[in-house]
Parts: structure tokens; sequence; C-alpha cells
């Protein structure tokens, strides 16, 4: 199982990107012997993001272009695999929190679901995920 993550999904949406076609050509290679995913944290990531987007804006007027992005966020994600918070990966993150590995929240609960599915984790966040015992993890974006 290969995982992207935030990073990785993000230049995923953006079309007509040089970056964008590079990591599709990828993941087309790669998805012919792994499942592709995110984690449900990478859409809660995403999500938190348009909603605090629209919460900000109080004149209502500026709120459609939010809302598209919102509900095109939902397409986009409509045939993606998407790892759970499972019960193993609180295990993992419990276990990770108690040898004090110190990265931000999310980035432990998506590096948790990431050791729980034995995934590889695609990502740009090098400083951080290089924390983490056992993570495998890859940049392709460079």
């Amino acid at each position: 199982m290969i995982l992207l993550d935030t990073d990785h999904v993000s230049v995923l949406q953006i079309p007509d990107s040089d970056r964008r076609n590079t990591l599709l050509a990828r993941i087309d290679e790669a998805s012919i012997d792994s499942t592709i995913g995110t984690t449900i944290i990478t859409i809660e990531e995403q999500l938190r993001g348009w909603l605090a987007s629209i919460a900000k804006e109080r004149l209502v007027k500026r709120h459609a272009r939010p809302y598209r992005e919102l509900r095109k966020l939902f397409l986009f994600f409509t045939d993606w695999h998407i790892a759970d918070f499972t019960d193993a990966a609180v295990a993992q993150f419990e276990k990770l929190k108690s040898a004090k590995v110190r990265i931000d929240t999310m980035d432990l609960k998506i590096a948790s679901i990431s050791l729980a599915n034995d995934a590889l984790l695609l990502t740009a966040n090098k400083r951080d995920f290089e924390q983490v015992p056992g993570l495998r993890f890859e940049n392709w974006l460079v």
C-alpha cells in the first residue's frame, strides 16, 4: 500500500501542472502492484481548510467559491482508498507518543496509520517523518 500525505494530494489537485503530471505517471506505474490511497487525516486537514475559509468570511456572496471547492474535494476523493484511523493506528500513535516522537499531532496520526498498514508514505516532509521509527517514506515531488 502507498499512502499520499497532504502535500502530495495537494499537488494532484492542481490542474495542468507539470508536477501533477509527473506524480500521476509515477502513481499510475505503482498502482499496478500496490493500492494507492490517502489517510482520513489528510481528508480532515483539507476539509478543515475549506470549512475555515467559509467560516471566516462574513459576506455570504463570498461563500460560493469555498463551497464549490468543498464540493470538488468530495468529488476528488470519491474513488480513493482511504486508510482509517483504526484501533491499530491508535496503538501505533500511543506507542510513538510514549517514545516521545515530537511531531505535529496530525502528522503523527498519518505516520501511525502508515505504520499500522505497513504502507509507504509519500511526503515532502522529511524533517518530521524521519523522526518516526520504522516509517517508510519517499518524496515523489522531487
